[in-house]
């Protein structure tokens, strides 16, 4: 045998030599991991002391053994990390068999692969008091009459400290014999019940204090978990039960009833119990915070869904462009009506923007850091209107699997932009006037009244005074909602415009397509002006995607539906004057575009091919489009 090898033998020795000490040591003594909350190691000891195996002390929790006292559990081994060791005798604990030790806890901290660990002591209180008591009685036998006196005088003054200790504990105690008759009660529990103490001892605790559950019915003894310890023998626990006062009233409680045993046999219980009124009250503050919370948490969920899908709907610019002198009027209005909170109607044809001025007096308010919601009147169906605009509850039509926030609660704080408002139906416009003017109302199903403060700013194509004449739309309504009215003019009497848009629109739809670099000829410049654009801006940005996706070489290619202007006139030509139409022969014209497409698609309206792509407009200006137009399909 080498010298290496005889140095590795005695180390083995040497390591299970101490291994044997910690193992068979009389005191019990284990490892505790202070932040994986397990015993990383124990000895003998330990589970003769709390029952349990080895191996379900190294699986068990130990905050589960300390269940009740997690958080003194939780302060000692702080203290003990940071001083580097630590005492303390106000700690219990859990035993297999239901019965809860006080123990003394000497804990020091070791470093273990540079992680610190704690190394516990732990000794049972009534086994030390037990072993000092036997050491003075042995003293006192040898020391004579003298000593036995002393003796006597010692367990008089450890019973005095007794009833002491338990007359200064807070929660309440009682004892009870094996026919449930009270043999003892601490003031605090007497206080909490509205008795006497001396009154209480020799009668029944159960008819005292627990005849009765939470609803009022009779508690029979039978089903009591108090006095089913006496019984079983095994520790009971309750944990929201109702202890009945003297005077009638009750409160909530949390109880442990204790099972005493002498003799091997059950001669009676000690029952621990706590009012638990404050933290019930607590708790309940802090559910109804967390409902709050809930509520809130789904409001945000909606309006962050309201503006995922505005994200996805295709605006036609980013900011105002245009330096004519309408463009330069609708600025200033805006400059001057958006500090204020009066409400705005905005007039003007499809396709002018009206929803951009609408964004803008909205960035421009001090509203601007609450949501601008969006409601395209013309695309709601009748039925859905009310549920839309104020929400609704779970079951309140068929269809309601839960809750819905209508658009008024999500633009609470913010503005609230209703497009196309001549559509509103007439029975539901007077709900809406309400809001306007209390900004109050309930959601469909529900009773019960919310308030919101909303800004309202409102477009329409139609002429509201003719709409007012004919009784289709409320003239109080009308007025309440054209405090400030803006026209936003059409592109054919802003030609100025025209040119910078179509720039615009290049640049931004090229980066998109990723086209850049493309350039307008002098001559496409020249037939855009020319036209007479119907549908507005959106008809223009059409044409320039058009152009884009099909350009060849860099080069644009113009294509503009009924263009009189040829493409490529011949040398020495003179340029026709441009054809002037009037609002009918526009109308019209817009009829007959709608129905070829129509036709092409075989009347396929939405999707893919359908009748929206072809005109290059979003299936909800289609819709109202055939409703303006009065096509029937």
């Amino acid at each position: 045998m080498t010298d290496g090898d005889s140095l590795v033998g005695w180390a083995d020795l040497a390591y299970s030599s101490r291994h044997m000490v910690f193992e068979h040591c009389a005191d019990a003594i284990a490892l505790l991991d202070p932040y994986g909350d397990r015993f990383g190691d124990l000895n003998i000891a330990v589970c003769q002391l709390l029952g349990y195996t080895r191996q379900e002390l190294l699986q068990l929790p130990v905050s589960k053994l300390f269940g009740h006292q997690l958080a003194d559990l939780v302060v000692f081994s702080q203290a003990v990390l940071e001083k580097g060791k630590g005492w303390t005798n106000e700690l219990s604990c859990n035993c297999k068999s239901g019965e809860r030790i006080e123990l003394d806890i000497t804990g020091t901290t070791l470093s273990i692969k540079g992680q610190l660990q704690i190394i516990l002591v732990l000794r049972e209180q009534s086994r030390q008091r037990y072993q000092r008591d036997q050491a003075q009685t042995e003293r006192a036998m040898r020391g004579g009459l003298i000593e036995w006196r002393n003796i006597l005088n010692l367990f008089q003054e450890t019973e005095r400290d007794n009833q002491l200790l338990l007359s200064a504990v807070g929660d309440g105690i009682y004892s009870i014999d094996h026919q449930g008759l009270a043999t003892f009660v601490n003031p605090a529990g007497a206080r909490m019940l509205g008795w006497e103490a001396k009154e209480m001892i020799g009668k029944n605790i159960h008819r005292i204090h627990h005849h009765s559950h939470p609803d009022g019915s009779h508690y029979e003894v039978e089903d009591c978990p108090i006095y089913r310890a006496v019984r079983d023998g095994v520790v009971h626990e309750g944990h929201q039960e109702l202890f009945w006062r003297r005077d009638g009233s009750s409160f909530p409680v949390e109880f442990t009833s204790t099972p005493v045993i002498a003799d091997s046999r059950v001669v009676g219980a000690v029952v621990v119990f706590r009012d638990i009124t404050e933290r019930r009250t607590t708790e309940l503050q802090l559910q109804n915070a967390l409902d709050e919370l809930k509520q809130l948490k789904v409001r945000l969920e909606e309006q962050n869904a309201y503006l995922q899908e505005e994200i996805h709907i295709e605006h036609n610019y980013r900011e105002i462009v245009g330096q004519s002198e309408p463009i330069r009027k609708i600025i200033k209005q805006i400059d001057v009506v958006a500090p204020t909170d009066a409400s705005v109607l905005i007039h003007g044809e499809s396709g002018t923007g009206k929803e951009l001025i609408a964004r803008a007096i909205h960035q421009a308010s001090k509203r601007n850091a609450h949501p601008l919601i969006r409601v395209n009147c013309a695309a709601i169906p009748a039925e859905l209107f009310e549920s839309e605009f104020f929400g609704h509850i779970r079951g309140a039509f068929t269809g309601a699997v839960r809750d819905r926030v209508g658009r008024f609660e999500l633009a609470d704080g913010g503005t609230l932009f209703l497009d196309e408002i001549g559509e509103i139906p007439l029975d539901l416009q007077s709900k809406l006037l309400r809001v306007l003017q209390e900004g109050q109302f309930e959601r469909v199903g529900e009773e019960r009244t919310r308030k919101v403060d909303v800004r309202i700013v409102a477009a329409t194509n139609r002429n509201l005074r003719e709409e007012v004449q004919a009784k289709r739309f409320r003239e109080d309504l009308y007025f309440r909602l054209n405090v400030f009215p803006l026209q936003s003019p059409a592109l054919r009497e802003r030609p100025i415009d025209i040119a910078p848009l179509a720039m615009h629109f290049i640049k931004e739809i090229g980066k998109r397509l990723n086209l850049p670099g493309r350039r307008l000829r002098a001559v496409d410049m020249e037939r855009l002006q020319r036209y007479a654009w119907p549908g507005n801006i959106r008809e223009l940005q059409n044409v320039i995607e058009r152009a884009l996706i099909t350009s060849q070489d860099g080069r644009l290619t113009i294509d503009l539906p009924d263009d009189l202007t040829p493409s490529h006139p011949s040398r020495g030509a003179t340029a026709a004057a441009p054809v002037i139409l009037t609002d009918e022969q526009m109308r019209n014209l817009e009829r007959d575009n709608t129905l070829a497409a129509l036709q092409a698609c075989q009347g396929k309206l939405f999707g893919k091919e359908g009748a929206a792509q072809l005109l290059g407009i979003k299936p909800t200006t289609l819709a109202s489009r055939l409703k303006r137009l009065e096509i029937n399909l």
